[in-house]
């Protein structure tokens, strides 16, 4: 009799090209649209900010609707799982390069987070081999408090809403070296259980 286990197929990996990244290649090419927006007149025309925040919430709606797509449908590739958080990096670098460009934000929040960004990225290509270690929950809170922090920044709001901006920047800082701290402790961790004896390649 034949072997039944002769029938079992190997599940067929998703294609990179699906809707998943396509929602992904599109937040990259939003980028410079929204640079440009931010930057128009010197930062000075409102017209132009609230375009930039309206763009800046599109391209952030992308990430969160890219991994549902993904999760859902059975999409999520390994070029995903790289290009998706370096998608997040250059929209929200953009923001902070901006504002700081604009007076509106110190440079040394930007320094801080862009090499974190930086940092965590160059990890991720640096402990591929092990694997590829996808977003973690902290890291999806760190977005997502970037991008409040970042809109509130971004929108024309009249002065009294310093305090809450000033805030919320403070607090988007804070996770986002925490959250920094925590994926190199465990992309050591996972490197050095791949490198030992008997562990799957």
């Amino acid at each position: 009799m034949p072997d039944p286990s002769s029938d079992r197929r190997e599940p067929v990996a998703p294609s990179v090209w699906n809707a998943a990244n396509a929602l992904t290649a599109l937040r990259i090419v939003l980028v410079p649209v929204f640079g440009w927006l931010l930057l128009r007149a010197g930062g000075a025309e409102d017209g132009s900010r609230i375009a930039a925040f309206v763009v800046f919430a599109i391209a952030m709606t992308t990430d969160r609707l890219d991994g549902d797509i993904a999760r859902r449908r059975g999409l999520i590739t390994d070029v995903g799982k790289i290009a998706d958080p370096i998608a997040d990096k250059a929209l929200t670098g953009m923001a902070f390069i901006g504002l700081c460009l604009l007076g509106e934000l110190p440079w040394w929040v930007a320094v801080v987070v862009l090499a974190r960004e930086i940092g965590i990225t160059l990890l991720r290509f640096a402990v591929i081999r092990s694997g590829v270690i996808p977003a973690s929950r902290g890291g999806k809170v760190k977005t997502a408090l970037q991008a409040v922090a970042l809109g509130l920044y971004i929108l024309p709001l009249p002065g009294a809403f310093d305090p809450v901006e000033i805030t919320a920047m403070t607090l988007a800082v804070v996770v986002t070296v925490v959250t920094g701290i925590d994926y190199v402790v465990s992309a050591i961790r996972r490197h050095r259980e791949a490198g030992r004896p008997g562990a799957s390649a």
